[in-house]
This record gives C-alpha cells, structure tokens and sequence, in this order.
C-alpha cells in the first residue's frame, strides 16, 4: 500500500505518463502500419535520393520526370551526393532539386522512402529506419551474382552472357545483401564494352525502380531472400587488374579484359624493362608469316593493317597503338623501337620482339578467376 497520498499522486501520474506514451506509441505505429497498408497510387512518394555518377543519373532523371508528371508516383525529391563535381549533384541543380550533404541531417519524418543508385557509402540502420518503407537500392546485376561496387565491368570481365538489374532494400552493416524486391533479365550482346552494357542497364535499372515504386506495398509484401548459391564479389577496378599474362590469358580473356576495363585503365606489360600501355585493341588476328614457332609476349608488327599483334595462349591478338613516353601508333612504335631491336628483319612483312608479363600478374589473374564469395 502505499505510505502517504503524495506518493500515490505520484505513481499515479507516472502511470499515467506510461500509458499515454504507449498509447502514443502505438498509434504512431498504427498510422505507420496503416501507410505501409496504402497503395502509391493514392500515396505519392516522398522520396531521398542518393547516387553520384552517370549511372545514378539514369533513375534520378525518371523520377524527376515522374514528379513532374500526373502519374502520382513521386510527391517530393530531393538529393543526397558526395562533395565535388559529380554528375547527381550537376543534374539536381540544373532542375533545382533540394540538395544534402553526406551524412544528410534533419530528414526525420520527411521522407517515406529512400533511393540508392551508385552511391559507394555505407548507409547505417539508424538512417535507414528513418524511411517508413526502407530504402531501395538499384543495383545492375542479378543478385547474388557480382555483389560488389564494380559488377559491369565483372560481367564483362568474365564473359557472363547474361545479367539485369536488380531492385533491392538496403541493409545495415554490407553491401548488396538485401531482400529482392524487382528484378529484370538482360542478354549481354556480345562484344559489347563496360561503357555500353552500363548505360542500358542505367536506363533499364531506372524504369526497374519506377516499376517497384508503383507497387511498393505489393513488392515489399513479396520480397525474396538472397540465397549463398552462385554469390560472387566485384570488386573495384584497378591498375593491378590491367597487367596482362601473355602465358595464361586467351584471346577471348584479352578481349573481355580490355571491353571491361580498356577504356579507363589502359592495359599493360612490360618491354625492354619499361611498361608500355597497349591502346586501341584490334581483336583476334593472324600472323601468316612466322620464321619460328612463336612463344606467348612474342611481337609482329603487321605493316598491312597497321597493327602490332602479340602472340598470347592460343593465338595472336592485335593492338594499333601503344604509350611508351607519349601516343605512338603501331607503324611509328615499329620503326622507332621495336625495329632497332629486331633480330630479323624482312622488307614488307614482320619484325619480332618481346613483350614480357609483369610477374605479379599471375597471382592478379588467378585472383580474378576466383573471385567468388
């Protein structure tokens, strides 16, 4: 019992204090329950984006559209993006979107969902839970395959014939491990670039994400778990992956390499003890004219086409120029260097050398081969 009449006072409003807090609470998560319960069609989204290049462009520029239109997708949006000049952050002030800076502060109950596109930042569970709905990540593979921050140039890196996009919803603490929410096939053509595949995949991935916001309630209700089976890990591109193993790499692996990477990070080996960038791939060819069997690094320079063709695994592969100490195409590298240190020489045709593989390059491209979770 209690001592005295004050003291009661006081547990009762303490009581009090608790029940109108739990009341309060619950009607919280009911109006949350009942709005995770609508349909986007009676509810426009508010909506954060996140994303920084050329690929996050492709959804930010549809969902700017789809705010700017009747469909009733998107009610409000604004940006976050990293420091500097990058694309997001040009295209939000040139259709004057609001903009934050990374980590955003004050969002709390603006926003009903977020966005992720090519951002590159760990998003933590107490910004995420700031978003009634989560937020959605438009990844451009078919998860579990190539979980990572480079899955294009993987995909190409490795030949695969087929990918997609993928919408997700982001988790804590890694990256790409989210439930699915939306996920579309695509047949990569082939011989196409990195460059390529990402701008269709971009525009694919955009309409992808408008799709899951339509039926948002619907997707979440329907989401589906990664499984383990067929993980694999893309990790960034770099100047290591650009060594080539004229012993252990086929023409087909040469020319996946360059798609993937050649038009950021030249490919390289080494000559004369000097790295030389090979520039401008010219594919497969044939070397006709061969004194001797040849041996993988070995070089031609082929005056007909103009090309220099280095015998690798299992044939030749071409290139029309290469980065010594500046731009030189094959004609002006054969007469200025590789000429001078031929051992033969016949009047039109060939005149042979050596490229030698950089002897890290063998652990590098094991590691691409087994580059699975």
């Amino acid at each position: 019992m209690w001592t005295n009449g004050r003291t009661a006072g006081a547990f009762l409003k303490s009581l009090y204090n608790v029940q109108h807090c739990c009341m309060r609470t619950e009607w919280r998560e009911s109006i949350r329950g009942c709005k995770l319960m609508s349909s986007s069609s009676t509810a426009p989204w508010r909506l954060l984006f996140f994303g920084t290049d050329q690929f996050a462009v492709e959804s930010l520029k549809l969902l700017t559209t789809s705010r700017n239109s009747t469909e009733g997708i998107v009610e409000n949006l604004e940006v976050v993006t990293l420091p500097g000049d990058v694309p997001v952050k040009r295209f939000a002030q040139q259709n004057n979107l609001t903009l934050h800076s990374w980590p955003p502060d004050n969002i709390d109950g603006q926003f009903d969902v977020g966005v992720v596109v090519s951002f590159g930042c760990l998003l933590h569970e107490r910004l995420i839970n700031k978003f009634p709905y989560g937020i959605l990540n438009v990844h451009p593979s078919l998860l579990p395959r190539w979980r990572g921050p480079a899955p294009i140039f993987h995909t190409i890196m490795q030949s695969d014939t087929v990918t997609g996009v993928t919408i997700i919803q982001i988790l804590p603490h890694k990256f790409d491990i989210g439930p699915i929410l939306n996920q579309e096939v695509h047949q990569v053509p082939k011989n196409c670039t990195a460059d390529e595949l990402g701008a269709t995949l971009a525009t694919k991935g955009a309409y992808l994400l408008i799709d899951t916001l339509k039926k948002l309630p619907e997707k979440i209700a329907n989401k589906w778990e990664q499984g383990q089976t067929g993980a694999t890990f893309a990790p960034k591109i770099g100047t290591s992956m650009s060594w080539l193993v004229w012993e252990e790499q086929t023409c087909d692996e040469i020319s996946c390499l360059y798609r993937a990477i050649g038009s950021r990070i030249p490919l390289r080996t080494v000559w004369m003890g000097r790295t030389i960038k090979l520039l401008d791939f010219a594919g497969k060819c044939h070397v006709s004219d061969q004194r001797k069997a040849p041996i993988p690094g070995s070089v031609c320079y082929e005056k007909e086409s103009n090309t220099l063709a280095v015998c690798c695994k299992d044939g030749w592969v071409g290139f029309k120029a290469v980065l010594l100490k500046k731009r030189l195409s094959a004609t002006d590298f054969y007469n200025g260097y590789l000429h001078q240190t031929s051992r033969k020489n016949t009047p039109n045709k060939t005149a042979e050398g050596q490229f030698v593989s950089k002897k890290a390059g063998t652990k590098e491209t094991q590691r691409r081969k087994n580059s699975t979770l």
